[in-house]
């Protein structure tokens, strides 16, 4: 159990069967009445986004998730299969229980893959991934790094705007929290 006051970001609870993580919270404490803790709960498992009101001190269930390091062996139709690095056991997950971050997704890629009771809620990605750059505009003589950015599609199908210089065949890293061009990889 978890107190109300005892909230922040990240911090996951158990409400209605579901879990839900707290997206924001705010304590308040009118001038009048007694103090209550105001958030804003996101569905781990629906990503549906709800403002819920708690009184100060309510004690919640809070959710127990697990959380293992899966490597991505590879796609079986369409499904996602991945095998854990101490027991080599499979998981197979669909692209929609990934989300949008199967675009950096792959093969032999490492994740965490977070459940709870048995049930795959979430697949955390690597803050930055390195990936080959297999479709862009070729660059000019005379692009320069403050230039400006163009598209560039990577090996694993997704779409990043990278600097001008940027040309096929390079490896470019990639932050996968805002979709954002780091670098070259070394």
């Amino acid at each position: 159990m978890i107190s109300s006051n005892d909230f922040r970001t990240g911090v996951t609870i158990e409400l209605d069967g579901s879990v839900w993580r707290v997206v924001e919270f705010l304590h308040v404490k009118p001038g009048k009445g007694s103090a209550f803790v105001r958030t804003k709960l996101k569905n781990a498992q629906t990503g549906s986004v709800v403002e819920r009101t708690f009184r100060a001190g309510e004690t919640v269930p809070q959710a127990t998730l697990e959380k293992r390091t899966m490597q991505h062996t590879y796609k079986d139709g369409e499904q996602l299969v991945f095998m854990d690095m101490e027991t080599f056991e499979e998981a197979r997950l669909s692209p929609e229980q990934v989300g949008d971050r199967v675009k950096y997704l792959k093969e032999g890629m490492e994740v965490n893959v977070v459940s709870w009771n048995t049930q795959v809620i979430d697949v955390e990605l690597p803050n930055s991934v390195v990936l080959e750059v297999t479709d862009t505009d070729p660059g000019v003589k005379g692009d320069t790094a403050t230039g400006g950015t163009k598209p560039a599609i990577v090996e694993t199908g997704a779409q990043v705007m990278v600097p001008l210089f940027i040309s096929i065949g390079e490896k470019i890293k990639i932050d996968t929290r805002n979709d954002s061009y780091l670098g070259r990889d070394n």
